[in-house]
């Protein structure tokens, strides 16, 4: 050690007696040595850099923000919890799988989890018997290592806006005395919507090579059962409704819709009708967003497209469920089963544009106020939207993708070490019509585009490498995307 010192004492003291004689010396030294080291070229960064840089000069405030946002109606708690480790607390042993419709006991509950365990599938089941259910929630709850989070899209798009700490939220939906306890301390809850009970949805997690009993699982998963009246009745819309003349928002946001699928066609075609009247009476100058989400039936489905989008302004909405929308109501592309790996863009690009034409006000002369869809995919998202109405829109698209590479990472900003794009950087503007052939830019990142009088608007997403945790994440993207949107100066039509 006292070498070390001494011998840089020793080079110190030699340039010091070197520049006292010869002052131009050292300098004449630090240009050989400097000349002589290897010259590097400096380290281009890489496309997830770019665009992450780019994103950050791009997505800008729009020039007027919305102040205060109401959001309905579905709420709930997420428990999740290992779902062997809970069949095994409640004293079931493991047996054979067996599907159910619906869930009536905690037999019922075992056969079907083992069902889809065996596949490494993922489900979703309503539990009929309430008493049996709560008996198991609270276990769920109790159960060591068990996770409780807010749940239900309408609360969770909630508690998006509510980390802008100049917005005003209201939240309307059934809250119970620990989901309130969840809640941003922002958020109001009309006390119309407070109940002595949460509604819990129970989330069974198993890991890839999981064993219970002769069951293995070949890929890890998750199942899903409630008992949720509340949610599944919608009960809370016109408590919603009706709070929205006291609360005075500047935006309002629909979600729960979905749930209403599983109560049965008798209760949904009445419900429905129901819940039309009520939207209905949001006063025409307020922008409505509705968030779908996972349905199955197409009736349902074609009866929403017809009845709710046009009288809503905006939508948003996944892969899964614009590919549904299409085949429940013979758009195009609707005799494709499924997508294969990344959706192709110019084809989402025709079912948006159909969309916006059938059943919004892509047509000047409709009296559709449908204008905005937000459409996301694992890889890339965009924003289609009728001329006129919208603006700051590429700010938007690209605010969405950007939470979307950063939540899924369980972190604030995006970290590029731990992301990846995964979107082709050349596609087409539609896939059957004459079609434009596009690039993404990443210094550059949102492609724009026209057909007709609709504007697409593309920003990619950088993919998490290791997602924590997705649940919820299409709800902040919708969030922050209509956090960045603004309506164009423009009177709007009637509801």
């Amino acid at each position: 050690m006292w070498r070390k010192a001494a011998l840089v004492a020793l080079m110190a003291i030699t340039l010091g007696y070197f520049y006292r004689t010869n002052p131009e010396l050292p300098e004449r030294m630090l240009q050989f040595v400097t000349q002589s080291l290897p010259q590097y070229e400096p380290i281009a960064p890489s496309l997830e850099e770019t665009i992450a840089r780019a994103w950050d000069v791009l997505i800008t405030a729009p020039t007027k923000q919305w102040g205060r946002v109401a959001v309905g109606v579905n709420a709930c708690i997420d428990v999740v919890v290992s779902g062997v480790g809970l069949l095994q607390a409640l004293a079931v042993d493991p047996g054979s799988g067996r599907d159910h419709d619906v869930l009536h006991s905690k037999e019922d509950l075992k056969e079907t989890f083992i069902h889809f365990m065996e596949k490494g599938a993922a489900a979703e089941r309503f539990f009929a018997n309430s008493e049996v259910f709560q008996s198991i929630a609270r276990a769920a709850a109790e159960y060591p290592g068990a996770q409780l989070y807010v749940g239900g899209n309408a609360a969770l798009i909630g508690q998006k806006f509510a980390s802008y700490p100049e917005l005003v939220v209201l939240l309307c939906g059934p809250v119970g005395p620990k989901l309130h306890e969840l809640l941003d301390e922002q958020i109001v809850v009309p006390p119309e919507s407070l109940q002595e009970t949460d509604e819990y949805h129970l989330i069974l997690e198993y890991k890839a090579g999981e064993q219970w009993g002769s069951t293995r699982a070949p890929q890890a998963n998750r199942f899903i059962f409630s008992h949720d009246v509340s949610n599944g009745e919608m009960s809370a819309l016109e408590t919603f409704v009706a709070s929205l003349e006291e609360f005075q928002p500047g935006l309002v946001v629909l979600s729960g819709l979905h749930m209403m699928e599983g109560m049965g066609r008798e209760l949904w075609e009445d419900r429905l009708k129901e819940a039309v009247v009520a939207i209905s009476d949001v006063r025409n100058e307020v922008p409505i967003h509705l968030e779908l989400a996972s349905m199955t039936d197409k009736d349902y489905m074609s009866s929403i497209m017809k009845e709710v989008m046009p009288i809503v302004n905006s939508i948003g909405l996944n892969e899964q469920e614009l590919l549904f929308l299409s085949q429940a109501g013979d758009g195009p592309h609707s005799d494709l089963p499924a997508w294969d790996g990344i959706p192709d863009v110019g084809r989402v690009s025709d079912i948006l544009l159909w969309i916006l034409e059938q059943h919004g006000r892509a047509d000047p002369e409709s009296e559709a106020d449908l204008t905005r869809i937000h459409f996301h995919t694992l890889a890339y998202h965009i924003l289609a939207t009728v001329d006129g109405h919208w603006a700051n829109q590429g700010a938007a698209v690209a605010a969405g993708a950007r939470v979307a590479s950063s939540q899924a990472c369980g972190l604030q900003a995006v970290d590029v070490s731990k992301v990846v794009l995964k979107m082709p950087q050349r596609f087409y503007s539609s896939f059957s019509e004459p079609r434009e052939s596009l690039v993404l830019e990443a210094s550059s990142p949102v492609t724009v585009w026209s057909r007709r009088n609709v504007s697409f608007h593309l920003s990619p997403v950088l993919v998490c490498k290791r997602p924590l945790r997705t649940v919820g994440l299409g709800d902040a993207i919708s969030a922050e995307g209509l956090m960045y949107s603004e309506l164009a100066s423009q009177p709007q039509s009637e509801h």
